[in-house]
């Protein structure tokens, strides 16, 4: 069973009471909350994902919840709490399923050091994977949006697991964020995605979540293995193009990426190296998704991935 299977009171009630284990990948999640906004996030963007009914463990325990002050009563707020500790500080209560979203981010990212994270989207096609690492406004999400909608898998839009020792690519696979521009780019170019609604003024600017596909999510399970690294970049009136980049500028590129390269020590280095050397590394620059899918279609994996 799916979690579409709940009413949205049902669920509502689950998530307020014993609180819901939600599995990402390889990961799971212990969530509990009475925020509405919350429910109806999970309602609408995770319907696709397992419902599970209890489990004697859970990755990461996470609740959203009021803070307890006076505060919440003038201008209601919310906060994240894992294992039962605050993390942040309390953001506007209107944010709070973004909230969820970049808090389960820094659970993943803070704790799963058995695998390499770097900060990129990860898609797949054919048993091939494309890392996409790239920093803020680089238009990383709007083209992994637009890609998966094209058919491409989506292991994740944030993180890129990488595991130690075989460097196979673990799918975990959730809500692509789309901030400003690029919801609305998203909305016209596939009107059948499904998207959160906008929460503006966040720290972001205005954001919403879109929906992975149904494929992503029953496949969570299925590792990938790297073919590409390629840094992408909007650029206004740019032709799609793909530029050839040395495995050694890569290699640094990636590492400044990475949230535990440092961590990992030699383990990080050698599951690097070997990302690395088993990919066409690229500067991709574009100003349209058409030509951008254009140019993902027509890439072919190296022989060494084979």
């Amino acid at each position: 069973m799916n979690i579409s299977t709940l009413t949205p009171s049902e669920l509502g009630l689950q998530l307020k009471k014993a609180g819901m284990f939600l599995q990402t990948g390889t990961f799971i999640t212990h969530l509990k909350t009475s925020i509405p906004s919350v429910a109806e996030g999970i309602s609408l963007l995770y319907a696709d994902y397992p419902l599970i009914e209890h489990l004697d463990f859970a990755d990461f325990h996470v609740s959203l919840t009021y803070p307890r002050n006076l505060r919440r009563w003038l201008k209601p707020q919310i906060q994240f709490l894992f294992d039962g500790k605050p993390l942040f500080k309390p953001l506007p209560l209107n944010q709070a399923f973004p909230m969820f979203e970049w808090g389960l981010n820094w659970c993943v990212s803070s704790h799963a050091n058995h695998y390499l994270i770097i900060h990129a989207a990860v898609i797949e096609k054919g048993g091939y994977a494309v890392v996409l690492p790239a920093p803020p406004g680089s238009g990383k999400s709007t083209l992994c949006a637009a890609l998966v909608s094209r058919d491409w898998r989506l292991l994740s839009d944030e993180l890129a697991l990488i595991q130690i020792g075989d460097g196979k690519v673990v799918p975990h696979p959730r809500p692509i964020s789309l901030k400003n521009q690029s919801i609305d780019i998203i909305q016209h170019y596939d009107p059948d995605a499904i998207l959160s609604r906008k929460i503006s003024d966040t720290i972001k600017g205005t954001v919403a979540h879109m929906k992975p596909p149904t494929n992503s999510i029953v496949r969570a399970n299925e590792t990938a293995n790297a073919a590409w690294v390629i840094f992408p970049k909007y650029q206004a009136g740019a032709p799609a193009h793909l530029k050839k980049l040395s495995q050694s500028r890569a290699f640094i590129r990636i590492a400044d990426n990475a949230f535990n390269y440092s961590l990992l020590g030699i383990k990080g280095f050698e599951t690097l190296t070997g990302l690395i050397g088993a990919s066409q590394c690229y500067d991709f620059t574009y100003s349209t998704l058409e030509g951008a899918i254009e140019t993902f279609s027509a890439l072919k994996p190296p022989a060494s991935s084979k």
